[in-house]
């Protein structure tokens, strides 16, 4: 076919007037079709089309990124993308979106999985890299001026546009020309790949949107898309999905073995570890401590652990010279860059927290904002994989992302914003576990709260939070559930200086102390509560750390220490005049000497405490005392004694609306009468009081009760003692090994 030389180019030059003929091309120049560059031309010129040889054909398309020579372990996650590309005979094969945050391993993952199946897909396997991330944040059109056939990932300062993608993947597949216009160049993709076993990578996506225009037609296409974000909106396409985790302890070694060396691993093995675990199971985080310990043979691994367990200096110890942006807080940077500004806010403060674990409740009020807000903000955090969602209703940062987060709210954020945003925290801490202490003890005092924010600082506005809780269980569940975060809130409080807000927040955390029997927790909490409101001044919040504080020391066992306290208490309730706290630490101290197996010393303290409340007018601190008195009639072969101090105490707990106690009495009720030959009436007041304590959560009391119905079944029936105890060993394994201990011992002894 023969065609008229185009003499002209755009962006060139004609003839000059200097009456020299010039002809150059150069600048912006870009040329269409068969060209002919000349200084002079004459005549007609005709340019015949080369002979296509109809059997040539593009080689087949093979543009999947190497796959590194440290590629290590994944055995489980290729296993699962194997199990997602499956699917029924008369099904297309799958698009599979496989997420997770930056430096995660996602390109290598898939490049590795893909070049294992290349036998799959005669027809080439296809990569882009959609440069999601860069700025502007999503896929614009444009025309398809791109001319190469290699990977579409060209060079560019935003991201890839749907146009120049679709005309790198048509040439890689043998397309001479392409449409300029995207609904052409779409239209001609899916023609083209109608009948074709390929597969295509879609590398580094932000949105659906920038995917959809890019899928093949036909059946015998796969596509596989990696983001950081998750991308839900594939679904409508019909993705399945993967999220893709961090590397174990081994893997990690591995890894960082395959880096420095064997030997040099072995050597300094245990550091080693430790570099592994404060990388945190991310793979770029490892390549890169890997790249400057071996640009430093010399160095110990143990000098990068220090550098990196210094959690201020932990990032720039993973910035590695010559690296550019391949670095964990520049990947850390762009995800937080393509956020909204009101997660960006969320993303800082949460980075401000103590805690490990947060939720929408906690986001809501570290912002002063609602908790639908909260969980719109959190949402988008999880979907950009800088937050990870470990249910139900609990969510985290990984540790290198929570050191960006703060690092970006030192950096975005006055010192002022920041000391406010967790005093927030805190007294939101300290109003939500007061209002589950008032559900849940209400017949016990509540002392003074107070929620104001830090001298000198303006009052923020309430957060319009609700509680995150609407019934008893709930409300022992949200403390126990929060009881880690709570104690570091308490100690958080103390390192600010609000001495108020540490020792009430411990006062609030007693139903989950006397319910659930966390001794550690409860006895740790209570010697900082009891520093703070020394520091305070005051001596009623004092002498309640002391009280009880003590209680937990003697129910783990420390009965010694636990006196000490009551001592102190008894000290500071008689100076002060607290003829109430006076009765408590006589409680104590008789709870102590009955404990200790001093039953005859134990008696006049318990004596003193009922006389001294029934004096002062609080009748449940005497029935509290009546309890103890009847465990010693029991212990002393009294049961006929126990049983009206039993009765006695349960009266008077139900006069003043305290359940959990009365059923604690009733239990001892239901034991005192079975020892007193009323077996079946004493199990089933037993059985009664368990109904309580199973409705309540208290986990102690349950297996307290179980014990005494397999002590009560030993005479009458061996088979019941035996299920008794055995339930009652599964509850004290969660509560206090000594206690197990002693059961397993009654166990054994039975025939």
């Amino acid at each position: 076919m023969n065609s008229v030389a185009n003499c002209g180019a755009e962006g060139g030059t004609g003839s000059g007037g200097s009456g020299r003929s010039e002809n150059t091309i150069g600048g912006s120049a870009r040329l269409y079709g068969p060209t002919v560059q000349a200084g002079s031309v004459h005549g007609g010129i005709h340019v015949h089309a080369a002979a296509v040889d109809p059997e040539a054909r593009a080689p087949t398309p093979r543009q999947l990124l190497p796959v590194p020579s440290h590629f290590t372990d994944r055995r489980d996650d290729l296993a699962a993308l194997d199990a997602l590309s499956r699917g029924r005979e008369d099904e297309d094969r799958p698009l599979i979106v496989v997420s997770g945050p930056a430096g995660i391993g996602k390109t290598t993952l898939v490049s590795r999985w893909l070049r294992d199946r290349q036998q799959d897909f005669p027809d080439g396997q296809l990569y882009v890299d959609l440069r999601g991330h860069a700025p502007g944040g999503g896929m614009s059109d444009g025309p398809a001026d791109g001319t190469g056939d290699g990977p579409a990932d060209v060079s560019g300062a935003g991201p890839a546009r749907p146009a120049e993608v679709l005309g790198h993947f048509l040439r890689a597949l043998g397309a001479r020309t392409v449409p300029t216009d995207l609904a052409e160049l779409a239209s001609l993709w899916r023609s083209r790949t109608a009948g074709l076993r390929i597969a295509v990578l879609i590398d580094n996506a932000f949105t659906a949107a920038q995917v959809r225009p890019l899928l093949p037609g036909g059946p015998g296409a796969l596509v596989v898309v990696t983001s950081r974000r998750r991308l839900p909106g594939l679904r409508l396409d019909g993705a399945r999905f993967h999220s893709l985790g961090v590397l174990g302890a081994a893997a990690g070694v591995e890894l960082l073995t395959q880096g420095i060396g064997a030997e040099r691993v072995a050597r300094e093995l245990v550091a080693a570890q430790r570099v592994v675990a404060l990388c945190a199971g991310l793979p770029l985080a490892l390549c890169l401590a890997s790249a400057r310990l071996a640009s430093r043979p010399r160095q110990p691994l143990e000098s990068l652990a220090q550098a990196l367990a210094r959690e201020a200096d932990r990032l720039a110890a993973l910035d590695v010279a010559g690296e550019g942006d391949t670095t964990v807080r520049n990947a850390l940077d762009v995800s937080y860059a393509a956020l909204s500004a009101e997660s960006a806010l969320v993303y800082r403060r949460l980075g401000l927290l103590p805690v490990r674990t947060f939720d929408a409740w906690t986001a809501a009020a570290v912002c002063a904002e609602p908790v639908e807000w909260a969980e719109r903000r959190l949402d988008e955090l999880i979907e950009a994989n800088l937050v990870e969602d470990i249910g139900p209703d609990t969510c985290r940062f990984h540790d290198l992302v929570r050191i960006h987060a703060r690092a970006r709210a030192t950096a975005d954020d006055t010192g002022a914003v920041r000391e406010e945003a967790l005093h927030q925290l805190c007294a939101w801490y300290l109003r939500t576990a007061t209002e589950a202490q008032r559900r849940l003890t209400p017949a016990q005092f509540t002392l003074r709260r107070g929620y104001g924010p830090p001298p000198g600082t303006p009052v923020p506005p309430e957060p319009p939070l609700p509680l995150p809780y609407t019934d008893d269980v709930g409300a022992l569940g949200w403390l126990d559930a929060q009881r880690m975060n709570l104690m570091a809130a308490i100690r958080a409080s103390v390192e600010h200086g609000w001495d108020a807000i540490a020792w009430q927040l411990v006062d609030a955390l007693w139903p989950c102390f006397l319910r659930l029997r966390h001794y550690d927790l409860w006895i740790g909490a209570h010697a900082i509560g009891r520093d703070a409101a020394r520091r305070d001044g005051d001596l009623a919040g004092e002498r309640q750390m002391l009280n009880s504080g003590a209680i937990g020391l003697g129910a783990a066992g420390r009965l010694d220490e636990a006196a000490e306290w009551y001592a102190d208490s008894l000290r500071a309730a008689r100076a002060a005049g607290d003829v109430r706290d006076e009765g408590q630490a006589l409680l104590g101290l008789g709870g102590c000497h009955y404990e200790a197996g001093r039953r005859a010393e134990a008696a006049p303290y318990l004596r003193q405490a009922i006389e001294v409340w029934e004096g002062c007018g609080y009748p449940r601190g005497a029935a509290l005392a009546r309890i103890t008195l009847g465990e010693v009639a029991l212990a002393d072969g009294d049961p006929e004694g126990a049983l009206a101090r039993f009765g006695e105490a349960r009266a008077g707990l139900l006069a003043v609306n305290d359940p959990h106690d009365a059923a604690r009495a009733l239990a001892f009720l239901g034991r005192a009468r079975a020892a007193c030959g009323a077996y079946a009436e004493g199990v089933g007041e037993m059985r009664e009081a368990l109904a309580v304590f199973n409705a309540s959560g208290a986990v102690h009391w349950q297996a307290r009760t179980l014990e005494m119905l397999g002590d009560s079944a030993l005479e009458h029936d061996a088979g019941a003692a035996t299920t008794s105890y055995t339930e009652a060993l599964a509850l004290f394994e969660t509560t206090n090994p000594a206690d197990a201990e002693r059961i397993r011992l009654l166990l054994a002894e039975l025939p």
